[in-house]
C-alpha cells in the first residue's frame, strides 16, 4: 500500500502532483541496502516512490512490476528519466520469477514489496476501492475479471459472511451479509457509497473510533477480488528462488493477515520454527534459506504517523538470503486463510 498525503506544489515519481509518500521509505532503503551494479526488483511499483529511491541510492538496475496498467503507463516518465536502469513490467509480483526471466534477470540482489492498495487508487473514486468517495463498486487492481459488485450481488449470504469474516476479520460479518442480501433484493448494489451505508447502518459509528465502520468489509472484498493473499505467498516463494546469497527481501504490510504470512514465512525459512517433534528424523531439518534482518517488525514513528495517518498500521519485515537451497513450496505452513465457498463467479 503506497500510503501518503497530498503535498502542494511537489511532483511525485511519475510526474504528477504528489498524492502519496511511501511509508517507511528510509527504513526500506536501509534494509534493502542498494549497491552499485546490483539488480533489484520492486514488485509493487505504484507511483514509483520506492523505485526512485532505490535508483537514487545506487547506480543499479531495477525491474519494477505492477498489475495496474494505469501505474505502468504513468511510470513511463520515470523509465525515461532512468533509461537503461529502470524497466517497467505489467503483471503481478506473484509471477515475478517469470517476469524476471523475461527481462533477463536470473538472480536479484534485493526485492521490495509494498502490499495492498495505493493511495492513487484510493484517491480515484472510479476505481471503487474507497468508502470515503462514492464510485462504482469495482476494486480490481488489474481492471480485469469479476468486480466487488459481482461478489456482493451474486454470492450466497453464507459465502458473503465467510469472506467478510475471514478476510476482513469482521466480528459482525453475518449481520452485514444479511443486510447486503436484503438490500440487493430491492436493487443491485453498484456503488461504494451504497455499500458503505449498508455496513454503517449495521455497525453504527462511534465518535471515538478512528476507523470507518466499512473498513473491514471493504478490505475483505478487495483481498478476495484480487486474490492478494495467494499472490503474497507466491511472491514470497518466488523471492526465495530469485534472491542470490546475501540478497535482501523487504516487505511492508498493512494488516494482520498479510503480516502473519510474512512473519511465518521468514520464521520458517530462518530456522525459528521448531521441529514438529523432537523425535523427527534429522533428515527433515533444512539449512535456513534466510537470516532475519530484524528480530521484530519495524513500525513508523510518531512523526510519520502524524504526517501520514495511513501509515499507522504499517509493519516492515526483512530477511537476508543465505546460500542454502530454497524450501519446498508449502502454502499450508504460512497461515493463509482457506475459504469454503459454494458461490461461483
Amino acid at each position: 500500500m503506497m500510503a501518503g498525503h497530498s503535498t502542494e506544489g511537489v511532483t511525485d515519481a511519475v510526474g504528477g502532483p504528489t498524492r502519496h509518500i511511501p511509508v517507511l521509505l528510509s527504513e526500506v532503503i536501509d534494509a534493502l541496502g542498494p549497491k552499485d551494479g546490483a539488480r533489484y526488483i520492486d514488485g509493487t511499483f505504484g507511483a514509483g516512490g520506492y523505485s526512485q529511491a532505490i535508483l537514487e541510492a545506487a547506480d543499479c538496475i531495477l525491474l519494477a512490476i505492477d498489475r495496474d496498467p494505469d501505474a505502468v503507463t504513468a511510470g513511463a516518465r520515470l523509465a525515461r528519466q532512468y533509461a537503461g536502469r529502470l524497466t517497467l513490467a505489467k503483471g503481478s509480483f506473484g509471477d515475478m520469477a517469470e517476469l524476471a526471466r523475461l527481462h533477463s534477470i536470473e538472480a536479484a540482489d534485493g526485492i521490495a514489496l509494498d502490499l495492498g492498495v495505493s493511495s492513487m487508487q484510493l484517491g480515484e473514486a472510479e476505481r471503487g476501492f474507497s468508502f470515503q468517495a462514492d464510485g462504482p463498486l469495482d476494486m480490481r487492481m488489474s481492471r480485469a475479471g469479476p468486480s466487488a459488485a459481482d461478489v456482493v450481488n451474486s454470492f450466497a449470504e453464507r459465502d458473503l459472511a465467510q469472506v467478510i469474516s475471514v478476510l476482513g476479520e469482521e466480528r459482525r460479518a453475518r449481520a452485514i451479509a444479511k443486510a447486503i442480501v436484503m438490500a440487493r433484493q430491492k436493487q443491485p448494489i453498484e456503488r461504494t457509497g451504497v455499500l458503505a451505508e449498508i455496513v454503517t447502518r449495521v455497525l453504527g459509528r462511534r465518535h471515538d473510533d478512528k476507523k470507518h465502520p466499512a473498513t473491514r468489509t471493504f478490505q475483505a472484498l478487495r483481498l478476495f477480488v484480487n486474490g492478494e493473499l495467494d499472490q503474497l505467498v507466491q511472491g514470497l516463494i518466488a523471492s526465495e528462488k530469485l534472491l542470490r546469497d546475501g540478497g535482501r527481501l523487504v516487505v511492508v504490510t498493512f494488516h494482520s493477515l498479510e503480516d502473519r504470512i510474512v512473519k511465518r514465512f521468514l520464521a520458517s525459512r530462518s530456522g525459528r520454527v521448531a521441529r514438529p517433534s523432537r523425535h523427527a528424523p534429522p533428515g527433515e531439518e533444512r539449512a535456513p534459506s534466510f537470516r532475519l534482518v530484524y528480530r521484530r517488525a519495524l513500525v513508523p514513528g510518531a512523526s510519520e504517523i502524524q504526517r501520514n495517518p495511513r501509515a499507522r498500521s504499517a509493519r516492515l519485515r526483512a530477511g537476508e538470503r543465505t546460500a542454502a537451497a530454497p524450501f519446498p513450496a508449502d502454502f499450508s505452513s504460512l497461515g493463509v486463510p482457506k475459504l469454503k465457498l459454494s458461490s461461483v463467479l
